[in-house]
């Protein structure tokens, strides 16, 4: 086999134009024999590093490039017409100093060249050359491009700049054998001729996009997803004219079989190629410690300061825990890890931003506790240190994820910007990919399929299913595959592209802080469509891996609703709540969890959720954290045994007596992995580190590890004079039990803030559910089930009024009442809703609707706000709608002359008198309830003042079924419901015909009903949206949501 190496090569990350991903492009490097591979990506390192980690584990040389953009001439230059064209060079990675200069050539080309592409021009590149072997690169070089215009001048000056760029040895011609373009063969020529004049060597690639030939339309398709272009167009970007595959190394050495130096110097390019990552090794920031202190020493006398905060008196076990605790941190390095996070927590916590109690497995550490990182005492709730950190561990930094209210976690993110250096701190990319029914839509639309065919196949797909999850469950996919030719060749392109890059973002909570600047190890860019913020091009696994500080700044909108409440509470009754500090044995609370009213409480708020908790009867916070940890797929199952426990149900037994004291809470059910880690220290011995390593080769099915655990466990149980049959039998019964087992220290953090919002519900009903809707105030069909429950709760919740509303939803003092807050209603900004608070409180109360548009001094109150705040009832104490809106251009046209003559300087004639001259409104006869009803509902995005179906309340008490009463038990059973048709979705059949997707709701619930040709051919015009209508048919659970399946539908009309 000849020795061949490919150095043109293109992954996914190749964002929408190359199709392999990292895994399959090595394998299939593997597969055809050769031992070494470059990846060379559009403008990005994207994939560096996984490429890297990946090709080293195979055996495989990793050579990491890229394709760059080249500028025609400055790259800050961006003249319409000129710029947006570019040329393409491909750099390739010696040693360490190449790698620092590539990293800040992509960087500068995204953060300081971009336009339409990232691009860096030939004043840069000289200065960052030195480490990078650069190839002339595809028809869209700078080179090629010459030779194709018959600037052989110029084509020569080029290649001699670009060796003495690069140095001798360092800069090759590039071949490429596509004979179906034609350009190619005169671009070949020409770098012939140039290598053979100039003396600069030849190199063979094949500017790889796919893997096999037969490829080649799953990439073509990809593009189409990319440029949105029809399929039939003969002028659109394509590449299938010729073979742009990883072609073997037969196949190029024939190609290539006259200039057998262009495959030699791929050997050449290959041996000066020696770049290697340092994977695992920690960098930390530096952390400044007071009087020169090393950061171990500076860490414990933190902790014994602090200490007494949580401790009047610290007994021994606490004492020991801590040193303990310590001397693991200083063993592995971590100090200046821990003092980086204690600080900007306790700065987030001085600055009143509320923090979470904590968050995954550093919740266990007495050293976080301390330092009030976390807030829940992992002595008083026995959780292991052990679950988050061991002596000796090889595998990074644990993780210390943090929440903080949603509102405010840039403003911790901007204190470590600026503490640490803002070229220091960036937030982290992440990668959307083609997910199962995604694909299935884009492939369908990039070749022109119908949406309704291509819609039907996306909704067979069950949520979180890959394509062939789906073929080899789901019979009606699988037949339609199988039968129908169209939908056979959709669903083989979508497979090749399914796990596709799709497109780069940010990572909702990852952000990085680095010793040194960041553009010195690591590529950046700005998000998309986003100039003022900074993402690294490594996301959240390379940056572990390089060893960098990543942390998890998560933004919880539950502590948001916990921070507005407590400040809706000093606010309307002085008092100041310590949420940290709030009584575990509340009866009110735990009330409150026992009817189940936990709508808004975090955690707790499902309907199933909801069911268990008035069957568990929670009576102790233990309740709450075995809720939180067992109410997911898997361990829900055994929530029954739970409650059977609690209330005596059920004989609880252990398999052996030292058991008991371990899962003695939990009723002899293991539901966390700490019950596991001392299951394994009391009956074999295990140390608490040596139990993680049990727990995670469980957790993980890792086999050969699992075997060898087991043999451990079971040699170990002997050695602590169990009987080997009963050592199998607990190994036998903890096994799959680790599999579903929860970490107890995230259960515990998370049944704290549980517990603090289920407090603050129960204790201050209006202002927990005022935060509540001011949170969700962007989603009307969480509004609505919001006010529901306010309804159930005595709390009224009031239309908006110009005098009353706030800009949020807010409490009226002294009264169960929350009302509308104006920026709730749709169409109207925030801009408009400062100003009208603003004038109102610098000028009193608006007293007439002439008052408000005189004194409403902003450009924002437009025909649509006036519009809005009209429609939604916010002026029904001043002026009655309907003569409001057929006045509306007067009252616009008032407004700007107001405003015209405020701005010339003039005055009112009578500006000094208490008259004013009054604006006079036409005489229109009053908008029917029908009418306001629907405006309320199209912009408040509920019903407030009333509801079309309060007059027929009687009717459907005696002939309909409310639709909160429609559940499982009922399905394929046949129900009459009644309610307003409030969305109506209609799609197109395989036979041509029309059926409907549609919502109902009556006062309480709403549901989907779906209605089949047959019937919608019946009645068409009784389907509109806001007709009331008496629906007759099955309840189906087809997606574990239930719909109504329509036989028969009437239409209810008001008499009179």
């Amino acid at each position: 086999m000849p020795n061949f190496t490919h150095l043109h090569v293109h992954s996914h990350y190749s964002l929408l134009d190359g199709l392999p991903k990292i895994d399959e492009l090595l394998d299939y490097t593997k597969k055809l024999g050769m031992d070494s591979i470059a990846l060379t990506d559009h403008g990005v390192l994207y994939g560096a590093v996984e490429f890297f980690k990946k090709a080293k584990e195979l055996g495989i040389k990793p050579i990491i490039g890229a394709e760059v953009y080249l500028a025609l001439e400055s790259m800050h230059q961006e003249r319409p017409g000129i710029d947006d064209k570019r040329y393409h060079l491909i750099l390739l990675i010696k040693d360490e100093q190449g790698y620092k200069n590539l990293v800040k050539l992509v960087t500068r080309a995204h953060l300081e060249g971009f336009y339409y592409r990232p691009r860096i021009d030939e004043a840069l590149l000289e200065k960052h050359a030195q480490g990078l072997i650069g190839l002339s690169a595809c028809l869209q070089g700078k080179i090629p491009q010459l030779i194709l215009a018959k600037k052989t001048k110029e084509a020569e000056e080029t290649a001699l700049k670009y060796q003495a760029i690069f140095g001798p040895d360092n800069f090759y011609l590039e071949l490429q054998d596509h004979p179906h373009i034609p350009s190619q063969k005169k671009i070949n020529d020409g770098l012939i001729a140039l290598s053979k004049k100039l003396k600069i060597p030849l190199v063979a690639t094949n500017d790889s996009h796919y893997l096999k030939p037969e490829d080649a339309e799953a990439q073509d398709v990809l593009m189409l997803i990319n440029t949105g272009a029809d399929p039939k167009d003969p002028e659109r970007l394509s590449m299938k004219m010729d073979d742009f595959s990883l072609k073997t190394p037969e196949a190029m050495q024939e190609a290539f079989k006259d200039i057998p130096e262009a495959i030699e110097n791929t050997q050449k390019i290959k041996d000066q190629c020696n770049f290697q990552f340092e994977l695992g090794k920690t960098h930390l920031p530096y952390f400044e410690v007071p009087n020169g202190q090393a950061p171990d020493e500076y860490l414990k006398d933190l902790c014994f300061q602090r200490l007494k905060n949580r401790y009047a008196k610290p007994q021994k076990e606490v004492l020991e825990r801590l040193e303990y605790e310590l001397s693991v941190i200083k063993q592995t390095g971590f100090a200046s890890y821990f003092l980086i996070v204690q600080d900007f927590v306790n700065w987030a916590k001085e600055n009143r931003i509320v923090v979470g109690p904590g968050r995954g497995s550093a919740a266990g550490s007495l050293v976080s506790y301390v330092l009030n990182i976390t807030n829940v005492d992992p002595l008083k709730y026995n959780l292991l240190f052990e679950r988050f950190l061991t002596p000796g561990r090889s595998a990074g930094l644990p993780d210390i994820d943090l929440d903080f209210t949603d509102r405010r976690r840039d403003e911790v993110i901007e204190y470590v910007a600026q503490k640490y250096g803002r070229d220091r701190v960036a937030q982290i990319i992440t990668f959307g990919t083609m997910a199962a029914k995604a694909v299935v839509r884009d492939v369908g639309r990039a070749l022109g399929y119908a949406y309704n065919f291509c819609d039907r196949l996306a909704k067979i797909i069950p949520l979180g299913f890959t394509l062939d999850e789906t073929m080899k469950k789901i019979g009606e996919f699988r037949q339609i595959y199988e039968t129908d030719e169209q939908a056979r060749k959709l669903i083989d392109l979508a497979k090749k592209l399914e796990g596709v890059a799709r497109h780069a973002s940010t990572h909702a909570c990852g952000v990085v802080i680095a010793k040194e600047p960041l553009e010195n190890t690591v590529p950046l860019q700005h998000p998309t469509q986003d100039e003022q913020n900074i993402v690294t091009q490594y996301e959240m696994h390379a940056i572990e891996d390089l060893g960098l500080l990543k942390m998890d700044f998560l933004g919880l909108k539950n502590l948001t609703i916990i921070e507005d409440t407590l400040v809706r509470i000093y606010a309307i009754h002085n008092e100041k709540i310590d949420i940290q500090n709030l009584p575990q044995d509340d009866k009110q609370t735990y009330k409150l969890l026992q009817d189940a009213n936990t709508t808004s409480v975090f955690q707790l708020e499902s309907d199933g959720m909801k069911r268990y908790l008035k069957l568990l009867k929670p009576t102790e916070f233990e309740d709450i954290i075995a809720m939180v940890a067992l109410y997911r797929p898997g361990p829900m199952k055994l929530i029954p045994d739970y409650i059977a426990g609690k209330h005596k149900k059920k004989r609880v037994e252990y398999l052996h007596p030292k058991l008991e004291p371990i899962l003695k809470n939990t009723y002899a059910i293991p539901v966390y992995q700490e019950q596991i880690m001392e299951i394994a220290k009391v009956i074999a011995g295990f140390t608490l580190a040596e139990a993680d390593v049990l727990r995670k080769a469980i957790g993980k099915k890792i086999k050969k590890l699992l075997m060898e655990q087991k043999d451990k466990f079971i040699e170990g149980a002997v050695k602590n004079d169990i009987n080997r049959s009963i050592a199998q039998e607990i190994w036998s019964w903890i096994e799959p039990s680790a599999r579903y087992s929860f970490n107890r220290s995230h259960a515990a953090a998370y049944a704290t803030i549980a517990y603090q919002t289920a407090y603050l519900k129960a204790h201050y009903p209006a202002e927990f559910m005022s935060a509540a809707l001011t949170s969700e105030k962007a989603d009307v069909e969480r509004i609505a089930v919001l006010i529901e429950e306010c309804k159930k709760m005595g709390l009224e919740v009031l239309a908006p009024d110009i005098n009353e509303s706030f800009m949020n939803f807010s409490v009226v003092p002294k009264k169960n009442q929350i009302r509308f807050g104006l920026l709730a209603i749709k169409n109207v900004g925030t801009n408009v809703v400062e100003a009208i608070i603003k004038e109102r409180k610098a000028n009193g109360p608006y007293i007439s609707i002439q008052d408000f548009v005189s004194r409403t001094n902003t450009k924002d109150l437009n025909k649509k706000s006036l519009e809005s705040l009209i429609k939604s009832g916010a002026f029904d104490k001043l002026e009655e709608r309907n003569k409001l809106l057929n006045n509306l251009e007067k009252l616009l046209e008032h407004s700007r002359e107001t405003q015209k003559n405020k701005n010339n300087g003039q005055k009112d004639l009578f500006d000094n008198t208490t008259f004013k001259a009054t604006l006079a409104l036409a005489s229109t006869a009053p908008a029917l309830e029908s009418e306001k009803l629907k405006w309320e509902k199209e912009l408040l995005g509920l019903y407030i003042t009333s509801h079309p179906l309060k007059h027929f309340e009687k009717i459907m008490g005696q002939k309909t079924l409310p639709i909160t009463k429609i559940s499982r038990e009922l399905t394929g059973k046949l129900v009459k419901i009644c309610g307003v048709i409030s969305t109506i979705k209609k799609i197109i059949t395989k036979t041509g015909r029309p059926m409907l997707f549609m919502g109902l709701e009556d006062q309480h619930d709403k549901i989907e009903v779906v209605v089949f040709p047959s019937i919608m051919e019946r009645s068409p015009g009784l389907f509109q949206e806001n007709k009331i209508v008496l629906i007759s048919g099955r309840v189906d659970m087809r997606d574990g949501t239930p719909k109504i399946i329509c036989n028969e539908v009437e239409e209810i009309v008001e008499e009179g």
